[in-house]
């Protein structure tokens, strides 16, 4: 649905004007040039370091070539994060992180309920091999990063598809005078699209059968569409790209959220609940505007929000008061 900028929502954010910038600001703009350029230096730089600087022999093929631009496009990335959070703010990695972990509350019960018993059997059972559990985490973490698969779900997947479908798509529609409450609910649907091509995949390559094949990708595009809905969210309302890309990574190493396991006796299915409440109550306070200073629409209308200054101490000191009560239970 279309709608035209010409009256002031909270649906519609924009650039406000120069003060609503200034006030937004959080870096001087010599700062901000330094860091870009910085960033597009190391971006590059850092492609020619296994050689150069590591002394690592040349590649033997082609994709150990490519495994390596990824290795140092990954870490190049990380480090412009990084550089982000520290000069805009630490909440753009960590309320997401936490936010969206509420909703896995079923499965770090479980998870956790695990651990607890293989460390019970391991305990009865050998004693002295804290340097074999040692080595084999080592082994664990170059497993993965020998992983071609986990740098693809784990870095090029979040990385490109926040960047094309969120920081590409949501500023054109914006522009093309749709209702940021439409583009939550709209835009995600070329995001489930993009997965279409899994069901070729199943159907002419793996051979399922054309029904089973169906309800498999059926079922993505449903908690995709679903997926969407929640990271456009995050990103219209703090402005924001690494907020998504957090999530992205978080739900990816994570898989679909657990709702109940028999092993646990009913506490990962009330954790999985309390945590699903915890997650709506604070969604719209985490992500409010106040605490990410978006100059847009939203932040200029906190000045009517400053006529009662109840509702935006009650809002800042819920998701205050809810992640320092977390941290302190180091959870």
């Amino acid at each position: 649905m279309v709608s035209s900028y010409s009256s002031l929502t909270l649906e519609e954010p924009r650039i406000r004007d120069p003060l609503a910038m200034e006030a937004a600001a959080r870096v001087s703009g010599s700062v901000a040039v330094a860091a870009c350029a910085a960033m597009a230096f190391f971006y590059v730089a850092i492609l020619y370091s296994p050689t150069l600087i590591l002394r690592l022999p040349p590649p033997a093929s082609q994709d150990s070539f490519m495994i390596r631009r990824f290795a140092c496009a990954a870490v190049s990335s990380a480090a412009s994060v990084l550089a982000c959070v520290l000069l805009l703010g630490w909440q753009a990695v960590t309320f997401p992180l936490l936010l969206t972990s509420l909703l896995y509350a079923g499965s770090f019960v479980s998870r956790s309920w695990k651990l607890i018993s293989a460390s019970k059997e391991s305990s009865e059972n050998s004693y002295g091999e804290d340097g074999i559990c040692g080595q084999g985490c080592m082994d664990w973490v170059c497993a993965y990063a020998r992983n071609v698969m986990a740098w693809r779900n784990y870095v090029v997947a979040p990385f490109t598809e926040e960047l094309v479908f969120r920081a590409c798509m949501i500023p054109l529609l914006l522009c093309g005078g749709f209702r940021t409450s439409s583009i939550i609910f709209f835009s995600p649907v070329f995001f489930s699209l993009a997965h279409l091509n899994h069901f070729l995949e199943l159907y002419y390559q793996q051979r399922y059968r054309f029904m089973k094949a169906f309800l498999i990708v059926g079922f993505q595009l449903g908690y995709t569409v679903i997926f969407g809905w929640y990271v456009s969210f995050l990103f219209i309302r703090t402005g924001n790209l690494i907020s998504p890309i957090v999530a992205h990574v978080f739900c990816n190493v994570m898989g679909l959220p657990l709702l109940s396991s028999p092993r646990t006796k009913g506490t990962a299915t009330v954790a999985a609940a309390a945590g699903v409440v915890g997650f709506l109550y604070l969604l719209f306070p985490s992500t409010h505007p106040g605490l990410w200073m978006v100059a847009t629409e939203e932040s200029h209308n906190m000045k009517e929000k400053l006529k009662s200054p109840h509702r935006l101490k009650s809002d800042n000191r819920k998701v205050v008061s809810f992640w320092s009560l977390l941290l302190s239970m180091k959870i």
